[in-house]
């Protein structure tokens, strides 16, 4: 299983971090261990002393596919969640301001918190998916997909021209603007429509 992700993939969010509108997908990858479920507690690691959330919607591949045609990457995901792409904004910005690939930033143990999986028919019009994140009770960042530079469909078409995508992948689709830092003790909950779908703490 791999974890397929999509950087700045909402303008408001590429404006807020000072970048360009990208003119094709940004794609960067976790390793499974960053996978964290169930609502576990994420744990803030020693080496960073700035952690920030970025809510997002998560595909789940359903079936072997490489090469993909966009007309028909819907019948490659089944279902949906949200997850929170835990970065290291501190690594990040000092790997990136040497040129050095900032992996390490995102792809660290416990990084990808994943909630509840649900139905596509659940969740809606995939073009119109309203979801947000509050951080002790007050909302944080509120996005909906119709506002995604590349939509779910483009994203699996590009993406899989070039890693074959498998039964259980997941893709971080990206993240709407209001990223920002967490301390221990703070309470992410996250929320499709009114569903709540992820609810953990900083500790």
């Amino acid at each position: 299983m791999k974890i397929i992700c999509i950087g700045l993939n909402y303008g408001d969010h590429a404006r807020e971090m000072g970048r360009t509108l990208p003119d094709k997908p940004v794609i960067f990858l976790k390793p499974d261990s960053s996978l964290l479920k169930n609502n576990k507690p994420f744990f803030i690691p020693d080496f960073s002393r700035n952690i920030h959330y970025e809510i997002e919607i998560v595909l789940r591949i359903c079936k072997l596919g490489r090469s993909i045609s966009e007309k028909y990457a819907c019948r490659y995901y089944d279902q949906l969640t949200l997850g929170v792409d835990m970065t290291a904004r501190d690594l990040q910005s000092s790997l990136s301001s040497s040129g050095m690939p900032w992996d390490i930033s995102k792809s660290f143990d416990g990084a990808a918190p994943v909630g509840e999986f649900i139905p596509l028919q659940e969740a809606g019009d995939m073009n119109n998916i309203t979801f947000r994140l509050e951080k002790n009770g007050t909302t944080v960042q509120h996005g909906n997909t119709s506002r995604l530079i590349y939509n779910f469909d483009q994203i699996i078409s590009y993406v899989s021209g070039f890693f074959t995508l498998k039964t259980g992948d997941l893709i971080f689709t990206g993240t709407p603007s209001g990223v920002g830092p967490v301390n221990r003790n703070d309470r992410l909950t996250g929320y499709i429509g009114d569903r709540k779908i992820i609810d953990f703490m900083i500790k």
